[in-house]
């Protein structure tokens, strides 16, 4: 609601009309170069212009692709397609459906969410439904009713009492094309095959679709600009966006999703390009084993921003979430990764200000904050989540993963998302491996690219898993979160049934060893006391080996004593965090001398000096 609140209210204080702009700005910098034609009797015009456009400028857009994959939706055992739709723009109240029973409405939230997206006047979308059989009109009717911010009919019954969107006062509904496109990826020898939730042919036809390589159509490529998209003209993913946005439609895409997304990609874009990261990490600060330098140098690596999905059902029996110590209550939690599947890292000079891709860190202005803290010796950049593992969903979809890998190493399968700068990198190294394998080319390709997230703004890279079924179900033998350790794994297990058996001990098994339940909460916790302990390892200079715990600096929220609790200052920042706050209004918390927050909006390097008491 914060995210909505402060990009669609038009009476924004002149003091926050830059971090309202914030969205537009970052997508614009990372998107296409090629801008639509802007000028007056222009379709863009046309469409977005109306009376009150002060220039052509003001009428530009953060233009969005959603390519949703629809494989699996359905009601019950019946595919989505051959149910009715709900009713367009039905009047009086909607009979209650569970959120199991259909598809159909998480497809709906979907698109009200995206229709949002429009309605704020910074983005124009375009929703690509991926199907693998042609689907009825009035499917496509109902998908094209639920956008009429982005373009879409509006019912008979709302087009007399329209409220405001960015084509109120622009052509006629008539005269411009639907938001929405129904793609028919699959012929009749491949229908089984697509319908087929193990063979990964949607998620290969996602991510082609997107990508657009040269060698896509097979044969000699005619251009190896990766740019130049080669896919067919009349699909819409081969026009220019900004942004891309891949998703299975059990995952919910937010605004606030993407604004985090926009704000992580800027802030790394910034490390990029900060001067001193052009140079080779000195050995003081690369020694902690959690420093990274992100450069433009072809060995730097090429860090994406990437997403998990989280869940809200709680375990799949009482015994079980007795056991595991949570409660039986209903937090979002992850079950594709566990404490083991991520490492933290420190990027210097990830942060990203005003007006698109602009380093905070190397700000040739010296009044501000920043340059004071530089002044004073203190590091400036930000904590990320390194994903170390790749994640691992349950089956079907694990085996789809293995067919057909997420573009980022680490990442998602299931909702990821792509700058036009960023899908740009991925040809480039896509074309050097198509050319490797077939040419026998030696020539070396640039490295995969690797998923992380910031820390200070994880929450916003939790994506709801809509069904919130997917708990409480067992992995695959050998393919589960924290597979990296699977032999420490097995041999704690081996040590719990070598100990005096105990009532209900395979549910205790059951708890510890066979779900993967990780709480968002958790996430935060384990990957802030990651960081603070990499940190505390190498300040302390003459460590104490029977010590237990931080012995130089530590998390002020998290490593606090019955004795000692934490002040309230703590938990109203980790409240802020977890809202999404740190990105929303970065602005403040990056630029303010108020650094009460830097902690939990993942900015300070070395966290907080244990006090010692000397009256203990």
């Amino acid at each position: 609601m914060t995210f909505s609140w402060m990009l669609m209210y038009q009476d924004v204080p002149d003091a926050e009309l830059s971090q309202r702009n914030r969205l537009l700005e970052n997508c614009l910098s990372m998107g296409s170069i090629s801008r639509p034609n802007m000028n007056k009797g222009s379709l863009w015009s046309e469409w977005f212009g109306g009376k009150n456009a002060r220039s052509s400028a003001s009428i530009d857009r953060c233009r969005i692709l959603f390519t949703l994959n629809t494989v699996g939706a359905g009601r019950g055992s019946t595919m989505l397609w051959e149910t009715r739709p709900p009713a367009i723009h039905a009047q009086g109240p909607e009979p209650w459906t569970s959120e199991q029973e259909t598809a159909a409405t998480h497809l709906q939230r979907n698109l009200k969410e995206i229709d949002a997206m429009c309605k704020t006047g910074q983005i124009a979308a375009r929703v690509q439904i991926l199907v693998c059989e042609p689907i009825p009109g009035k499917w496509t009717d109902w998908m094209d009713s639920m956008l009429v911010s982005c373009g879409g009919k509006p019912a008979p019954i709302d087009a007399a009492r329209a409220t405001d969107n960015p084509y109120k006062d622009g052509i006629k509904v008539e005269e411009r094309p639907s938001p929405v496109q129904v793609v028919v990826v699959a012929s009749a020898a491949t229908a089984d095959t697509c319908h087929d939730l193990k063979s990964g042919f949607m998620e290969k036809r996602m991510q082609d679709l997107i990508l657009a390589p040269p060698f896509l159509s097979g044969g000699d490529m005619k251009t190896r600009n990766p740019a130049v998209k080669t896919t067919h003209p009349d699909l819409v993913s081969s026009d220019d966006h900004d942004l891309y946005v891949a998703l299975k439609w059990s995952s919910l895409v937010t605004i606030r999703s993407i604004s985090g997304f926009l704000q992580a990609s800027a802030d790394i874009g910034a490390a990029a390009l900060s001067p001193r990261n052009q140079k080779q990490l000195q050995p003081e600060r690369g020694a902690d084993g959690v420093t990274v330098s992100v450069s433009s140098a072809p060995s730097s690596p090429f860090l994406i921003p990437s997403f998990v999905r989280v869940s809200y059902v709680s375990e799949e029996n009482s015994k079980v979430a007795k056991w595991r110590m949570h409660g039986d209550f209903f937090h979002p939690a992850a079950w594709e990764i566990c404490k083991d599947s991520f490492d933290m890292t420190w990027i210097p000079d990830s942060l990203s200000g005003a007006g698109g891709v602009n380093g905070l860190c190397y700000s040739k202005r010296g009044d501000t904050a920043i340059s004071r803290k530089l002044e004073e010796g203190e590091d400036c950049g930000q904590w990320w989540v390194y994903m170390a593992e790749e994640q691992m969903p349950t089956t079907p979809e694990v085996y789809a993963n293995e067919i057909t890998s997420p573009l980022v190493q680490g990442g998602s399968n299931f909702i990821w998302m792509l700058t036009e700068r960023q899908r740009q990198e991925i040809v480039k190294q896509k074309i050097c491996l198509y050319d490797n394998a077939n040419n026998k080319s030696q020539k070396k390709c640039d490295a995969s690219p690797q998923a992380v997230m910031p820390l200070g703004d994880l929450e916003s890279f939790l994506i709801n898993f809509t069904p919130n079924t997917a708990l409480g179900k067992k992995h695959v033998t050998g393919r589960r979160p924290g597979y990296s350790r699977e032999k420490e794994r097995e041999q704690e297990r081996e040590r719990v049934r070598e100990r005096k058996q105990l009532k209900g001990q395979e549910d205790i098994e059951k708890a510890l060893f066979d779900y993967t339940i990780y709480p968002a909460a958790l996430f935060r916790k384990d990957g802030t006391v990651k960081a603070a302990r990499a940190r505390d390892i190498v300040l302390t200079k003459s460590r104490d080996a029977q010590a237990i715990g931080p012995q130089t600096v530590k998390s002020s929220y998290y490593d606090v004593t019955i004795t000692k609790p934490r002040e309230a200052t703590s938990a109203w920042c980790q409240a802020i965090a977890r809202k999404g706050l740190c990105a929303l209004y970065s602005d403040y918390f990056r630029t303010s001398t108020d650094g009460r927050c830097s902690e939990a909006c993942g900015m300070k390097k070395n966290w907080s000096k244990i006090q010692l008491d000397h009256a203990d």
